[in-house]
């Protein structure tokens, strides 16, 4: 399986500058996609943020499998130090309490009378610049539907009590597990110019006829599901009616057709991982790095 990463110059620029204001800052606001909260999870968040609270936000929470998402919402809420909200831009009452939950995080700095300090974080097209304005209740961040709209660091003041610092979405240089890298894909996070769109569809296809194959049969209208993920596009292809000279399905327009309609939700409430498989995966890690170390003693001590 091929890896894929992107990780444009202005994402290091933006990185230097978020470690170099951390010091100032009480609360960290990270804005995950809830489709995929781990892989949405920047590791650099973890590092530059230093021990500072964080409330985490499963964002487009509208578009994932409800249940998945109470599964992750649980786990994060047992991590001291941070606190996990689902939500989706119609929820604008839970949005406008914000504020009042991040003062709540931060009591000291709020009993003293003094603005709680939040820097909102995140990866591209999560979400975040929305989540701002509609925080903010006045549209100054520049949102846009693909990622990497916003480019530098910005500082915005809120009423009740918090003062907030918008920052660029930033991936990370090297995204580590394949599958994190083609459900960044999938979900927007990279941008469409960077990926081979053939090749992260045959991946989506493969997973939604692992996961949510009814949904397949539904949308498309297929009599029977295919056991290949090619062969759904090629399915796909035809009944969209996106065929070449010859009756060739052009799979490039298929691959198109079920990322964009997986990314809007017209496939349904879609989870691309769950909290259980990414366990399994730290474990298998975990045990890996014990037998390295346990092979790099012995050949030292031979």
């Amino acid at each position: 399986m091929s890896q894929i990463n992107w990780f444009p110059g202005h994402m290091h620029k933006a990185r230097k500058e978020i470690a170099e204001v951390m010091g100032e800052i009480d609360l960290v606001i990270e804005v995950l996609d809830a489709r995929l909260p781990r892989s949405s999870e920047n590791p650099l968040v973890n590092q530059l943020r230093k021990g500072k609270a964080v409330l985490k936000i499963l964002n487009k929470q509208d578009l994932a499998d409800p249940a998945v998402t109470q599964v992750w919402l649980d786990h994060f809420n047992q991590q001291e130090g941070m606190q996990a909200i689902a939500l989706d831009q119609s929820q604008q009452k839970l949005i406008k309490r914000l504020p009042e939950i991040c003062k709540q995080m931060v009591p000291g700095r709020a009993q003293a009378g003094r603005p709680v300090r939040a820097m909102i974080m995140g990866i591209p097209n999560v979400g975040k610049s929305t989540l701002l304005n509609a925080i903010l209740g006045r549209k100054l961040a520049k949102v846009g539907n693909e990622p990497a709209v916003t480019r530098q660091q910005k500082k915005y003041t809120v009423q009740k009590g918090l003062a907030l610092s918008d920052t660029p979405g930033i991936l990370w240089p090297k995204i580590e597990d394949p599958d994190s890298g083609y459900r960044l894909a999938v979900s927007g996070a990279i941008k469409d110019t960077a990926i081979e769109h053939e090749l992260v569809a045959g991946y989506a296809a493969r997973f939604m006829l692992q996961r949510y194959g009814e949904r397949l049969q539904e949308r498309y209208r297929l009599e029977s599901l295919p056991e290949l993920g090619d062969e759904l596009l090629d399915a796909i292809g035809r009944k969209r009616g996106c065929l070449r000279p010859g009756g060739v399905v052009d799979r490039h327009k298929a691959s198109e057709i079920l990322i964009n309609e997986m990314r809007s939700g017209k496939l349904g409430r879609i989870s691309f991982e769950t909290l259980e498989e990414w366990q399994l995966k730290d474990e298998a890690a975990r045990l890996a790095a014990l037998e390295a170390a346990a092979e790099a003693a012995g050949e030292r001590s031979s």
